[in-house]
């Protein structure tokens, strides 16, 4: 077969004109797909880089968070209430986990078993819905974080944290307090000085492959500022001590529960502050709000006789009455608009001085009854009652004084011997400090201070002897709180025994026993406040409950303080103790 030339210039598909239009307009959607690529690449590069930069960072650039080493709590001897040591805090890819090998499945066995966890809960952990990251366990011991790695398990990873660890256990609870797993405060001074004690995370820009390892780190790493430590006024030996006592008078007399204060007469610092039921910071798994509870502070009660003092004090600063001046009890008991007031006994013919003494409520209530209810608010309000303590911890309580405008005459007489206002345990220690600077009160503190206090006169000196002197007394042979006397230490103070008051009206049966006092009383160097709520076993005064309490944390804190023994007595031992007034 022979082939024939094809002359294609005479083709007349090739001969036929084109539009130029068209040739044009295909030139320019060309152009325009070129300028379009352009404009794109411009805004990608240039205009919306930023964006797009963060999209990429997104998906393989971290930071990772330097955790700071939170500030220690001492005591004021420098030794150490709270601190941070390593954990190590268990997390997981879900997805990377390849659960259906069966030496996968031997290792979640030993994973669970160093964890302390059911290897249900770990696999329940594993199968959550978010697949990428899940925490198994947090805030593991160190070394038992490095077992888990050395476990080799593919998609189980180990993050480096620190816990809290708190050396003195129940004892100090209530003072530090504890913070939760993300190291924050949640109470006690964990919580009123978090700022400072949990200074500032660092961090660190890493690049990360899909299984969280870091390939390359970008930036510069910014360093952790580690949270400062913190110095308070307790003592560690104190607070201990205390609070074995505490402990040990709520259970033998079967109490619902108790609080101490104890405050340097001095400086207002407070060296010990323990309540039972406590708790133990670091294990909180069925801790109860009765455990966690700081009763010396945020429980209030009526003091009861413990505010007698204070009464007679503004009597002698009035210049109505002195220490010898007689007040008629009889027949003990005393009716003011409908109400009867009555003691225990008929004193009969009482000295202010014998008024204390014996804790009469008819003589402290005659007493009362000729100073102005004005005088008398001022005075409390002046050391203290119904108003918030200026004291960093948090959940401080007021209290409650009512103003006297509204004073009627049963409740000044009522409110003269502890019954009608409020006040917490720790309100009450403070107010004594009136008595042990001269007349002055102070302001009392959580922390260690070098500075002399400025206090806040409201009575003469000559009166806080005066009054200091009936508290001797009153702690002495023929008072209501003679078992408050210690080795070698001269004590004065006074005993309360309060109704609780549910509703409306007073409980049947139910009481909180009270001390407060100070010691050595010519150059008181501590002052200790007792409270004992609803003892039942028999017993139910202030003289017989808590001054026994109040009589061993005097003799064992002066002797740590090294305080010279001011009389060489033996404890005096009471057959048939002197019952107070309530």
């Amino acid at each position: 077969m022979s082939s024939r030339s094809v002359n294609y210039t005479s083709s007349p598909l090739l001969a036929s004109k084109t539009p130029v239009w068209r040739s044009k307009f295909i030139v320019a959607l060309v152009a325009l797909g070129f300028v379009g690529l352009a404009g794109r690449a411009a805004y990608v590069q240039v205009i919306g880089n930023d964006f797009f930069q963060r999209q990429g960072e997104v998906r393989f650039a971290r930071t990772l968070e330097l955790p700071a080493n939170r500030g220690r709590i001492l005591d004021r001897n420098g030794l150490i209430l709270a601190s941070s040591v390593p954990a190590a805090s268990i997390w997981a890819i879900p997805e990377d986990v390849e659960m259906a090998k069966p030496e996968v499945r031997a290792k979640l066995k030993d994973l669970a078993r160093l964890m302390d966890m059911p290897l249900s809960t770990l696999q329940g952990k594993l199968a959550d819905e978010d697949k990428t990251f899940v925490w198994i366990k947090r805030q593991l011991d160190w070394d038992v974080g490095q077992q888990i790695t050395a476990l080799g398990l593919k998609g189980i990873y180990l993050r480096k944290e620190y816990k809290r660890q708190y050396p003195e256990g129940e004892a100090a609870a209530h003072v530090v307090g504890f913070t939760n797993v993300e190291d924050h405060g949640q109470e006690g001074m964990e919580l009123a000085f978090d700022k400072d004690l949990a200074g500032k995370p660092g961090s660190r820009r890493v690049i990360k492959d899909r299984l969280g390892r870091v390939v390359e780190g970008v930036g510069a790493e910014v360093p952790p500022v580690d949270g400062k430590d913190m110095q308070l006024s307790i003592d560690s030996k104190v607070q201990f001590f205390a609070y074995q006592k505490l402990r040990d008078t709520v259970q033998a007399h079967k109490a619902k529960a108790g609080s101490v204060v104890v405050l340097d007469a001095r400086t207002g610092e407070v060296l010990a502050l323990a309540n039972y039921p406590s708790y133990v910071p670091d294990k909180r798994q069925n801790l109860t709000g009765e455990q966690l509870r700081n009763r010396a502070l945020t429980d209030v009660f009526e003091p009861g006789s413990t505010i007698k003092p204070i009464t007679v004090g503004l009597a002698l600063e009035s210049g109505r009455f002195k220490p010898e001046t007689s007040v008629d009890t009889t027949p003990g008991r005393l009716t003011i608009t409908g109400s009867t007031i009555s003691d225990t006994h008929n004193y009969g013919l009482l000295t202010v001085e014998g008024v204390i003494q014996k804790s009469s409520n008819v003589g402290t209530t005659k007493i009362a009854m000729q100073l102005p209810a004005q005088e008398m608010w001022e005075t409390f309000s002046a050391v203290g009652f119904g108003q918030k303590p200026q004291i960093a911890f948090p959940g401080v309580a007021s209290g409650r004084l009512r103003p006297y405008k509204s004073w009627r005459p049963i409740e000044q007489a009522t409110m003269s011997y502890g019954y009608g206002l409020s006040a917490s345990l720790f309100q009450m220690a403070r107010s004594y400090t009136v008595f042990s600077n001269g007349g002055k009160v102070i302001p009392a503190t959580m922390l260690k201070t070098h500075e002399a206090p400025v206090g806040v006169p409201v009575f003469s000196e000559r009166t806080a002897n005066q009054v200091r002197k009936m508290l001797q007394m009153a702690a002495g042979p023929g008072g209501t709180g003679q078992k408050a006397q210690t080795v070698g230490y001269s004590v004065g103070g006074k005993s309360g025994t309060a109704r609780k008051q549910v509703g409306k009206s007073y409980a049947s049966g139910k009481y909180r026993a009270w001390f407060t006092g100070l010691a050595p009383i010519d150059h008181p160097r501590i002052i200790v406040a007792v409270m004992v709520d609803e003892p039942s076993n028999g017993v139910i005064y202030g003289g017989a409950v808590a001054a026994p309490v109040f009589s061993e944390v005097v003799q064992q804190t002066l002797r740590m303080m090294g305080v010279a023994p001011d009389m060489a007595v033996k404890p005096l031992i009471v057959s048939n103790g002197v019952e107070e007034s309530l």
